[in-house]
C-alpha cells in the first residue's frame, strides 16, 4: 500500500468519525508530510477542510431546528 492509499485512509477514517479536534489535527500533520506531492497534499486537505465545513453547517442547522421546535408558541418550553 503506497503513502498516499493510508493517508487517504486515514482522511476517510477521521471523516467517517466527524469529530473536528481529530480532523483539524490531521490537517496539521498533512502540511509537514513532505513524502506527499503537494497536489496530493492539497486535495487530502480539501477533503478535510470539506468535511469540517459541512459538519459546521450541519451543527448550525441541527441548533436552529432544535431552536424552533423548542420556541413553538412563542417562548421556550
Amino acid at each position: 500500500m503506497s503513502h498516499l492509499d493510508e493517508v487517504s485512509e486515514r482522511v476517510d477514517a477521521a471523516i467517517e468519525e466527524s469529530v473536528i479536534t481529530h480532523m483539524n489535527e490531521l490537517l496539521i500533520e498533512l502540511s509537514d508530510d513532505v513524502a506527499l506531492s503537494r497536489e496530493d497534499r492539497y486535495t487530502q486537505q480539501q477533503r478535510l477542510r470539506t468535511a469540517i465545513a459541512h459538519h459546521g453547517r450541519q451543527h448550525k442547522e441541527d441548533m436552529e431546528a432544535r431552536r424552533e421546535q423548542l420556541t413553538k408558541g412563542g417562548t421556550i418550553l
